[in-house]
């Protein structure tokens, strides 16, 4: 990863993050918006990395929900 990309992507962890809890939708939007008022390179990787980590979040939940989902047959089964 280069310096932009490690910045982009600790920032990207801290803005959905902060989103999150404070319910701001248009807070990464605002940030990538000032971004890219001064780095175009930059911004990109931002949302690059917002993408990134939503997607594997995404990912994440719906693989726990399949666990869970199958570890519930297989006690229903020894039950």
């Amino acid at each position: 990863m280069s310096v932009i990309e490690e910045l982009a992507d600790k920032l990207a962890a801290d803005a959905i993050e902060a989103a999150e809890a404070m319910d701001d939708e248009k807070l990464i939007m605002d940030i990538a918006n000032l971004m890219g008022s001064s780095s175009q390179i930059t911004e990109e990787a931002f949302l690059s990395a917002v993408r990134g980590r939503m997607a594997a979040k995404r990912g994440r939940e719906m693989l726990n929900q399949r666990i869970a989902a199958f570890e519930a047959k297989l006690k229903g089964q020894q039950g």
